[in-house]
């Protein structure tokens, strides 16, 4: 097994951000569409308990929050299947 390599300073301080704290991602990052590729569909996808438990929707491809209601109309360029879509419930090993 290999050695981990150092993160940039500024990843590294990104990565140790609480998600309350992350930004929300922007119409720049963000893009309608009407297909099933939504943030909800995407690998990237992730929900967390917020203060309250209120939840906070994620995207850990761009350490970002994403607005309630845009994960099920808008995606990024980033978007990818999930893998049990892409290689099924349980792929061979090889």
């Amino acid at each position: 097994m290999g050695v981990p390599l150092p993160r940039p300073a500024a990843l590294n301080t990104r990565l140790e951000t609480p998600i309350e704290e992350w930004p929300y991602l922007d119409e720049g990052t963000m893009q309608k569409t009407r297909s099933r590729k939504v943030c909800m569909t995407c690998h990237w996808f992730r929900h967390h308990a917020g203060v309250n438990c209120i939840p906070l929707l994620t995207c850990q491809v761009h350490q970002g929050l994403i607005a309630h209601g845009e994960h099920l109309t808008s995606r990024c360029q980033g978007w990818t299947d999930d893998l049990v879509r892409q290689k099924g419930w349980a792929p061979e090993v090889a």
